[in-house]
């Protein structure tokens, strides 16, 4: 008897021993989880915070009309015409080849930087850019490197939510063929977690455009693609982000052809590798993968009402 009393009475104490260890490893993790949830809320309030405060920054400092230039009046001279000599050099002859990269902006050939944009990098000088998307968004877009937006909100201070920005390959100097924009898919649907949106098909029919203003020029783009690609070699949909600012045109034309394929959507907006594009990229469940929303850019003389009536005869594949 004395044996089996002896027996028991150890296993009854790893037994509480156990219990003891497992309620103190979940209070730990009851603890450990509302401290990430106080801080993940609290950066949350502060991304919002930040927002406000550059957003009443660019939306009070209107965009100057451009000054009148009054011509001054010109006194003709006539003057001899010069005798060709036969050993002059020919100039270069023009060339219009379609295929060649813009290498200046339309408007603003001189880069000067927008008022708007003087003033918000009075609050960050990595401002580089503002994006609107209907009701959903409308944030700067950061440029410094790959990494620090993604912890870091929109005046440089730690935060999970990050914020948006411009590839860091991709240089503003001229403009060019893609830009292509990086942000978190958050499930409050701050940042690109709003992108999800796009999927709907009366969503997509309602909002189809985007404005995206760089500090050298404004911009208005159709969206033409939704849907996700993804960053791995030899997969379905795969995609070269880069290879959107390549100066070899069927290479830009082969990722516009994946763009569209992959797209949840069949919309029926022309894109050529001309267009400039504007495709904004966030992560998915998959680590491989990304959810992308692409758009081209409002060319001269094209109305968004009619480009509306196009992008509503889009359906869902």
């Amino acid at each position: 008897m004395y044996g089996n009393q002896g027996n028991h009475r150890p296993r009854r104490g790893r037994f509480r021993w156990g219990r003891l260890v497992l309620a103190v490893l979940f209070v730990s993790l009851f603890i450990f989880g509302g401290v990430k949830f106080v801080g993940y809320i609290g950066d949350l309030l502060s991304t919002i915070a930040a927002s406000r405060e550059i957003r009443q920054v660019y939306h009070s400092e209107p965009t100057p009309a451009p000054a009148a230039v009054t011509a001054a009046p010109v006194t003709p001279v006539v003057l001899p015409t010069p005798t060709p000599s036969p050993s002059a050099t020919p100039a270069p002859a023009v060339t219009n080849d379609p295929h060649l990269k813009k290498v200046s902006y339309p408007g603003n050939p001189n880069l000067q930087i927008n008022r708007r944009f003087k003033a918000l990098r009075k609050e960050n000088r990595d401002i580089v850019g503002w994006l609107t998307m209907s009701t959903l968004l409308d944030e700067p877009v950061m440029q410094r490197d790959e990494t620090y937006y993604m912890d870091h909100d929109i005046l440089g201070k730690p935060n999970v939510n990050g914020a948006l920005f411009l590839d860091s390959g991709i240089s503003l100097k001229t403009r060019p063929y893609s830009l292509v924009i990086y942000g978190h898919n958050m499930k409050t649907g701050a940042m690109f977690g709003c992108l999800r949106n796009y999927e709907n098909l009366a969503f997509y029919h309602s909002n189809p455009f985007i404005s995206f203003h760089t500090i050298y020029e404004e911009g208005r783009y159709v969206i033409f693609a939704v849907g996700c690609v993804s960053t791995e070699p030899r997969t379905r949909h795969y995609v070269d982000f880069i290879a959107l600012n390549s100066t070899d045109y069927l290479e830009r034309k082969g990722v516009i052809d994946t763009l569209i394929a992959a797209s949840v959507h069949s919309c029926f907006v022309d894109v050529n590798p001309e267009d400039q594009l504007l495709i904004l990229v966030t992560c998915t469940e998959k680590d491989g993968d990304r959810r992308m929303l692409a758009a081209r850019r409002i060319r001269d003389g094209e109305d968004e009402a009619e480009l509306k009536k196009i992008v509503e005869r889009s359906w869902k594949k």
